[in-house]
């Protein structure tokens, strides 16, 4: 099992290398995972998107696997799967979401989510 919060690399196809990391934090009653996307040729600039329990939508914990994220009726993903960070950075990318200076930008990751489930072309989890 992976380190919580270890640094992975993601290519996309014009070669730029991203770093990526999920890490839940447990601090109650604001539990929350959080998925932080950095280009590596920019490791300060940060983009963290953050997943709060809320009515109808649940974080990674005891009865999930590990960085899971779902909402009630709506899908699921799992924060630690490339693919599904792929998706949520072209995403955060076509809204301008990534900053492109130094600094950390925290964005509510809900509102990414409900468009990547509501993709009824691709598999759930995927």
């Amino acid at each position: 099992m992976r380190r919580d919060g270890a640094l992975r690399r993601l290519t996309v196809d014009d070669g730029t290398v991203w770093l990526w990391n999920v890490r839940r934090r447990h601090r109650h009653p604001d539990c929350r995972t959080v998925l932080g996307l950095r280009r590596a040729d920019s490791p300060r600039a940060v983009l963290r998107l953050v997943f709060r329990e809320e009515p109808g939508r649940a974080v990674a914990g005891f009865t999930m696997g590990r960085h899971e994220v779902l909402a009630v009726g709506g899908g699921w993903l799992n924060l630690d799967e490339p693919g599904v960070v792929r998706r949520f950075l072209d995403a955060a990318v076509a809204r301008g979401l990534v900053p492109a200076a130094n600094g950390v930008r925290e964005e509510d990751g809900w509102p990414l989510f409900d468009a990547l489930t509501a993709d009824t072309s691709r598999p759930p989890g995927s």
